[in-house]
């Protein structure tokens, strides 16, 4: 059993010419665990991929367009990340830290959006009733 995203992080390892053992190590998980990652038998969470991805020097989204596999919701991607994503003059820290800070600023993570829907719209409706609620003069 195997997983696009699985086989891209071996590849990736491999190209770097780093053992299964050097690479754990760095990432900071067993080198059981990434085997299984690897080879399709588990999902690395969001953390973990984020350290694969660092250790790489690229992006978690870079990994999943490697794979192809679709990691957005909507499949749209703000112009701002594409740009950012895009501009060869910045490094893999420095591309996750801008579309990070981005991201803070307007709410939108892939992470947070696949997680809860209803989390958005319970703050909605509570800045509703804020923006609805008498101010004193």
């Amino acid at each position: 059993m195997s997983s696009p995203l699985g086989d891209i992080i071996r590849r990736q390892r491999e190209l770097q010419a780093l053992s299964m053992r050097q690479f754990a190590r760095m990432v900071g998980i067993s080198n059981p665990y990434l085997s299984q990652i690897e080879r399709g038998l588990r999902d690395p969470s969001e953390q973990v991929l984020q350290g694969i991805a660092d250790s790489l020097k690229t992006s978690v989204d870079v990994l999943y367009e490697q794979a192809g596999v679709p990691h957005d919701e909507d499949g749209a991607e703000p112009a701002v990340i594409v740009a950012v994503r895009a501009d060869p003059d910045l490094s893999a820290r420095q591309r996750s830290a801008l579309i990070e800070i981005y991201e803070s600023f307007t709410g939108r993570t892939g992470a947070r959006r696949r997680r809860s829907s209803s989390a958005r719209a319970r703050a909605g409706a509570s800045e509703a009733s804020d923006s609805e609620a008498p101010r004193g003069s």
